[in-house]
């Protein structure tokens, strides 16, 4: 059903939804548009309308390539609006899903698009803050690049700085997704644009592996290996591309790298990573902070017929509807303590490997060590019964067959 979205724009039907908005297939005066409509809370938010409108010379100034450029700003009653280019495709999410992961010559193309784009809104002065898969569009008309990839555009500008208000989020808050956080962010400290590098980073090596370096559990588990936890090597990649990653996840913004220079240095390796299949790893097992068989919860048991969600997913605002998994929500959660971060170091973040075998530590690794310490048991146990059997058999053998003459000798001595 057709709605009107201020005096220009007609909105006509639903595109998708995100923890912002909803975005709408809609019609302008230069033709077809996408409209991100923000939830009706935040439009009732008369701090943040303020807030929307100072953005506004920032966000349509913004023009790339590889940007979803912001067409205009629609603030009318209730409803309060992005109007955007529109992308005739799908977003990166979606792709990852239907894929698990993407051959590395593939993936290193689009994180080199979304590099150029982050270049770009960097050297304008904005930080994106929220680069994750769910933040990139595929444009599916536009020509192939290499590893046959589409054309990638970063979306949301702006989305992560309106919502994060002074009144949403004091000092002791931190907002974002947690699977993508830098390490500054979790510690309180204001992003910058290395926080965006972090996440591009956290995205390629998803893209590779088909999960994120740091993420399983409840995200307060997550943002603590965000600060003390190595990042875990990826089986099967030049090490020139593994380097590449490391220096992007880098815990002191200073060591990371810029962005153009992130797009420089990927698309040097492209040519070195043409024809690779897809890595052929597994996700790491549950960590002991999950639910494991071995380690029941203290949380009561979901209801009959409800899926239970092994990632945390915490609304933005109070009472709202969250989403299916904390990667498509922004997570407005406590700072920890440095107590907290400091006591959990465990060394290297969940450990990919080989497919089928188990990570060391993991419930399928205890598992089958106690398997194997029960067969080698009764193994021992059963050549220690034939042992004693045997000998038992040697001395009846030796008493049966012995003279009285023998016997006789064999008799210790009288005093």
């Amino acid at each position: 059903m057709a709605r009107k979205i201020g005096s220009r724009y007609t909105a006509h039907q639903i595109l998708g939804r995100g923890s912002a908005g909803t975005v709408w297939l809609g019609e302008g005066p230069e033709g077809p548009v996408a409209i991100k409509l923000l939830r009706e809370d935040l439009a009732s938010d008369q701090e943040l309308v303020g807030r929307f409108v100072q953005e506004r010379t920032a966000l349509l100034g913004l023009e790339h390539p590889n940007v979803v450029s912001v067409r205009d700003l629609v603030v009318d009653g209730n409803d309060l609006a992005l109007v955007m280019d529109l992308v005739r495709g799908t977003d990166l999410r979606t792709r990852l899903d239907r894929e698990r992961r993407l051959a590395p010559e593939a993936a290193v193309a689009i994180v080199a698009d979304v590099a150029d784009g982050l270049a770009a809104a960097h050297a304008a002065g904005v930080v994106h803050r929220d680069v994750k898969p769910e933040n990139v569009l595929l444009d599916m008309q536009g020509p192939l690049g290499p590893g046959r990839s589409h054309p990638a555009l970063l979306t949301d500008f702006g989305i992560a700085k309106l919502i994060d208000s002074p009144k949403r989020t004091r000092a002791t808050k931190i907002i974002g997704t947690p699977d993508y956080l830098a390490p500054e962010i979790v510690e309180g400290l204001p992003p910058r644009a290395a926080v965006d590098i972090y996440a591009l980073a956290t995205v390629l090596y998803e893209l590779l592996a088909g999960f994120t370096p740091f993420g399983g559990g409840h995200p307060g588990a997550v943002l603590r290996r965000h600060v003390t936890e190595r990042v875990a090597p990826l089986p099967g990649i030049p090490d020139e591309l593994w380097q590449l990653i490391v220096q992007c996840l880098a815990k002191g913004p200073a060591s990371r790298l810029r962005a153009s220079e992130l797009g420089s240095r990927l698309r040097e390796l492209l040519p070195l990573l043409a024809g690779m299949p897809p890595l052929d790893v597994d996700e790491p097992d549950a960590e002991p902070d999950e639910e494991t068989p071995d380690e029941p919860s203290a949380r009561p048991a979901a209801p009959a017929g409800e899926q239970v969600r092994r990632r945390g997913a915490v609304p933005l605002v109070p009472g709202a509807r969250p989403a299916d998994s904390n990667r498509d929500t922004h997570t407005s959660m406590r700072v920890p303590g440095p107590d907290e971060l400091a006591g959990g170091a465990r060394g290297t973040a969940r450990v990919p490997r080989t497919a089928g075998a188990p990570r060391p530590g993991s419930a399928r690794h205890r598992a089958t060590t106690r398997r194997r310490r029960v067969v080698l048991g009764t193994a021992a146990a059963v050549l220690l019964a034939a042992a004693g059997i045997g000998t038992w058999a040697a001395t009846s053998g030796d008493d049966a067959g012995a003279s009285p003459k023998d016997s006789k000798n064999s008799a210790p001595a009288s005093p």
